[in-house]
């Protein structure tokens, strides 16, 4: 009798136990589901701004917000496609002058946006002072995306039609610039003024579909060549006709 009362209540506590156990499965089961199914990932999907500089080991800042350092004169800042826009950027390091731009575009789905940023070194307390105080030029062009050269030297892309080049009004002028993108013909122009401080220089280009190659024709085979061609052939004919 004891022995049969120790199995059931074996039987009724295995019961539980497996009760219990089934419960728990059910409830880690919809912890791990449901909130995938339930929702959308928030923000969508990625794209990115590559921030192009030309000092190394400089912190990129969006709108205040920590995003890492420059390497191999480039960092590449992920952002969702349909998440809150930005809307400035800053390039900074210590000894160095701060760049200040701003966000105009976001990009799509897998797209790279460029972003160019240039800091000089914080010029030294005493001597005299290389590069002086700062002006502008801003190079309009009708084709966005081109991207835009002082004597050789990358400056940015055009974005919105214009692009704006900060400059030292007493540092070494340039004497060309020069905007180019595939599938247009390069533009070359001469820089005749240098701006002042606070004043801005403006640069005009027009950029021109570059030509697109005419395929070369064969020329027809001549009266000639056919009615000598039609000549053997007749010839030929006639002679195995007499064979």
């Amino acid at each position: 009798m004891q022995i049969d009362i120790l199995l059931i209540e074996a039987e009724a506590f295995m019961k539980s136990v497996l009760r219990h156990f089934l419960v728990i499965l059910l409830v880690a089961c919809c912890a791990i589901v449901l909130p995938a199914s339930a929702q959308p990932p928030v923000g969508g999907d990625n794209g990115w701004y590559a921030v192009n500089g030309n000092v190394n080991g400089a912190q990129v800042y969006f709108d205040d917000e920590y995003k890492g350092t420059i390497d191999a004169g480039v960092l590449y800042v992920a952002v969702y496609t349909t998440g809150a826009p930005y809307q400035s950027f800053r390039v900074e390091k210590d000894g160095y002058t701060t760049y200040y731009g701003d966000v105009t575009s976001v990009p799509g789905k897998g797209e790279v946006f460029d972003l160019y940023a240039t800091i000089n070194p914080v010029q030294p307390t005493q001597g005299p002072i290389i590069g002086g105080d700062i002006g502008w030029y801003t190079v309009h062009a009708n084709v966005d995306g081109a991207t835009v050269q002082f004597d050789n030297e990358v400056k940015g892309t055009i974005n919105q039609g214009v692009l704006s080049v900060q400059v030292y009004t007493t540092g070494t002028p340039y004497s060309t610039y020069t905007v180019t993108k595939e599938g247009y013909q390069p533009y070359t122009g001469t820089i005749d003024r240098h701006p002042a401080k606070g004043e801005t220089v403006d640069l005009y280009v027009t950029m021109n579909p570059a030509p697109t190659p005419v395929p070369t024709q064969k020329s027809p085979l001549s009266p000639v060549v056919v009615g000598g061609a039609l000549l053997i052939v007749g010839l030929l004919v006639a002679g195995r006709k007499q064979n």
